[in-house]
Protein backbone atom coordinates (compact mmCIF):
# COMPACT_ATOMS: atom_id res chain seq x y z
CA UNK A 1 0.00 0.00 0.00
CA UNK A 2 1.44 3.25 -1.00
CA UNK A 3 1.08 5.33 2.06
CA UNK A 4 2.65 8.55 1.20
CA UNK A 5 -0.06 9.21 -2.06
CA UNK A 6 -2.76 9.22 0.99
CA UNK A 7 -0.97 12.29 2.90
CA UNK A 8 -2.69 15.39 1.39
CA UNK A 9 -0.18 18.30 0.51
CA UNK A 10 -1.38 21.54 2.15
CA UNK A 11 0.41 24.89 0.65
CA UNK A 12 1.05 27.56 2.95
CA UNK A 13 -0.20 26.05 5.89
CA UNK A 14 -0.42 27.15 9.13
CA UNK A 15 2.12 29.87 7.16
CA UNK A 16 3.10 30.87 3.50
CA UNK A 17 5.55 29.10 2.23
CA UNK A 18 5.01 25.72 4.33
CA UNK A 19 3.67 22.87 2.61
CA UNK A 20 1.98 20.99 5.73
CA UNK A 21 1.99 17.01 5.66
CA UNK A 22 -1.85 16.82 6.50
CA UNK A 23 -2.47 13.06 7.91
CA UNK A 24 -6.35 13.13 7.89
CA UNK A 25 -6.39 11.87 4.65
CA UNK A 26 -4.72 8.66 5.41
CA UNK A 27 -6.39 7.89 9.05
CA UNK A 28 -10.02 8.12 7.44
CA UNK A 29 -9.06 5.41 5.45
CA UNK A 30 -9.27 2.25 7.79
CA UNK A 31 -7.69 0.21 5.80
CA UNK A 32 -4.39 2.54 5.23
CA UNK A 33 -4.68 3.55 8.77
CA UNK A 34 -4.46 -0.26 10.12
CA UNK A 35 -1.75 -0.61 7.57
CA UNK A 36 0.18 2.17 8.73
CA UNK A 37 0.18 1.65 12.61
CA UNK A 38 1.00 -2.56 11.94
CA UNK A 39 4.06 -1.41 9.58
CA UNK A 40 4.82 1.06 12.45
CA UNK A 41 4.33 -1.57 14.53
CA UNK A 42 6.52 -4.18 12.95
CA UNK A 43 9.51 -1.20 12.83
CA UNK A 44 10.06 -1.40 16.83
CA UNK A 45 8.79 -4.91 17.45
CA UNK A 46 12.28 -5.82 18.84
CA UNK A 47 12.13 -2.94 20.75
CA UNK A 48 10.75 -4.71 23.99
CA UNK A 49 8.52 -1.56 24.49
CA UNK A 50 6.42 -1.50 27.96
CA UNK A 51 4.79 2.14 27.38
CA UNK A 52 4.02 4.48 24.75
CA UNK A 53 4.27 8.18 25.03
CA UNK A 54 2.94 10.67 22.84
CA UNK A 55 2.80 14.98 22.39
CA UNK A 56 -0.47 16.53 22.08
CA UNK A 57 -2.39 15.98 19.43
CA UNK A 58 -1.57 14.18 16.63
CA UNK A 59 1.21 11.47 18.54
CA UNK A 60 -2.14 10.89 20.36
CA UNK A 61 -3.66 9.62 16.73
CA UNK A 62 -0.57 7.65 16.16
CA UNK A 63 0.68 6.53 19.44
CA UNK A 64 -2.63 5.12 21.16
CA UNK A 65 -3.35 2.96 18.20
CA UNK A 66 0.33 1.73 17.94
CA UNK A 67 0.08 1.04 21.47
CA UNK A 68 -2.77 -0.97 21.61
CA UNK A 69 -1.62 -2.95 18.85
CA UNK A 70 1.63 -3.96 20.76
CA UNK A 71 -0.50 -4.35 23.97
CA UNK A 72 1.71 -1.95 26.08
CA UNK A 73 -0.09 1.54 27.92
CA UNK A 74 -0.08 4.62 26.19
CA UNK A 75 1.13 8.19 28.14
CA UNK A 76 -0.13 11.38 26.62
CA UNK A 77 2.53 14.65 27.05
CA UNK A 78 -0.66 17.06 27.04
CA UNK A 79 -0.21 21.01 26.63
CA UNK A 80 0.40 22.67 30.52
CA UNK A 81 -2.85 23.08 32.07
CA UNK A 82 -4.60 19.78 30.70
CA UNK A 83 -3.67 16.74 32.92
CA UNK A 84 -5.22 16.71 36.57
CA UNK A 85 -3.15 15.28 38.99
CA UNK A 86 0.49 16.49 39.53
CA UNK A 87 2.92 16.50 36.70
CA UNK A 88 6.26 17.54 35.18
CA UNK A 89 7.01 19.79 32.19
CA UNK A 90 9.24 20.99 29.57
CA UNK A 91 9.44 23.74 27.24
CA UNK A 92 10.60 23.95 23.52
CA UNK A 93 10.64 25.97 21.08
CA UNK A 94 7.50 27.12 18.18
CA UNK A 95 8.40 29.05 14.99
CA UNK A 96 7.14 32.03 16.99
CA UNK A 97 7.60 31.64 20.69
CA UNK A 98 7.92 28.49 22.87
CA UNK A 99 5.24 26.04 24.34
CA UNK A 100 5.39 23.92 27.42
CA UNK A 101 4.24 19.90 27.52
CA UNK A 102 3.41 18.38 30.54
CA UNK A 103 3.63 14.57 31.82
CA UNK A 104 1.83 12.74 34.99
CA UNK A 105 4.60 12.38 37.68
CA UNK A 106 3.49 9.12 38.19
CA UNK A 107 3.01 7.92 34.39
CA UNK A 108 6.30 6.42 34.27
CA UNK A 109 8.14 3.88 36.90
CA UNK A 110 11.70 4.03 36.97
CA UNK A 111 13.58 1.70 33.98
CA UNK A 112 10.57 1.16 32.38
CA UNK A 113 11.34 0.56 28.07
CA UNK A 114 9.44 3.79 26.71
CA UNK A 115 9.06 4.09 22.97
CA UNK A 116 8.38 8.27 21.93
CA UNK A 117 5.71 8.61 18.62
CA UNK A 118 4.41 11.27 16.83
CA UNK A 119 3.03 11.90 13.48
CA UNK A 120 5.71 13.90 12.12
CA UNK A 121 9.00 14.46 12.27
CA UNK A 122 10.35 18.37 11.32
CA UNK A 123 13.23 19.61 13.55
CA UNK A 124 12.41 17.39 16.36
CA UNK A 125 11.54 20.11 19.30
CA UNK A 126 8.15 19.19 20.65
CA UNK A 127 9.15 15.18 20.37
CA UNK A 128 12.48 16.11 22.24
CA UNK A 129 10.36 17.51 24.84
CA UNK A 130 8.58 14.60 25.47
CA UNK A 131 11.84 12.49 26.24
CA UNK A 132 13.30 14.80 28.28
CA UNK A 133 10.23 14.28 30.67
CA UNK A 134 10.47 10.39 29.85
CA UNK A 135 14.10 10.46 31.13
CA UNK A 136 13.47 12.78 34.23
CA UNK A 137 10.44 10.19 35.43
CA UNK A 138 12.99 7.38 34.82
CA UNK A 139 11.74 5.89 31.65
CA UNK A 140 14.69 4.42 29.06
CA UNK A 141 13.82 5.71 25.54
CA UNK A 142 14.46 2.90 23.62
CA UNK A 143 13.17 4.29 20.50
CA UNK A 144 11.70 7.49 18.96
CA UNK A 145 9.27 6.61 16.00
CA UNK A 146 7.42 8.77 13.20
CA UNK A 147 4.98 8.38 11.04
CA UNK A 148 6.34 10.80 8.54
CA UNK A 149 9.97 12.47 8.38
CA UNK A 150 10.71 15.49 6.51
CA UNK A 151 14.16 14.52 6.30
CA UNK A 152 15.55 17.71 4.43
CA UNK A 153 15.01 19.51 7.81
CA UNK A 154 17.49 17.38 9.67
CA UNK A 155 15.04 16.59 12.42
CA UNK A 156 17.16 13.22 13.02
CA UNK A 157 20.12 15.13 13.63
CA UNK A 158 18.92 16.58 17.08
CA UNK A 159 17.75 13.18 18.38
CA UNK A 160 20.93 11.59 17.06
CA UNK A 161 21.26 9.84 20.46
CA UNK A 162 18.27 7.39 19.91
CA UNK A 163 17.29 5.04 17.12
CA UNK A 164 14.82 6.99 15.10
CA UNK A 165 12.36 5.26 13.09
CA UNK A 166 9.61 7.04 10.33
CA UNK A 167 8.16 4.81 7.57
CA UNK A 168 7.29 7.71 5.44
CA UNK A 169 9.97 10.20 3.91
CA UNK A 170 9.61 13.52 2.40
Amino acid sequence: MDLKSMIRNVEDFPVEGICFKDITTLLKDGKAFRYAIKQMAEAVKEKEVELIAGPEARGFLIGAPLAFELSVGFIPARKSGKLPAETISSEYKLEYGKDILEMHKDAIEKGQKVLVVDDLLATGGTIYSTIEMVEKLGGVVVGVAFLIELTFLNGRENLKNYDVFSIIKY
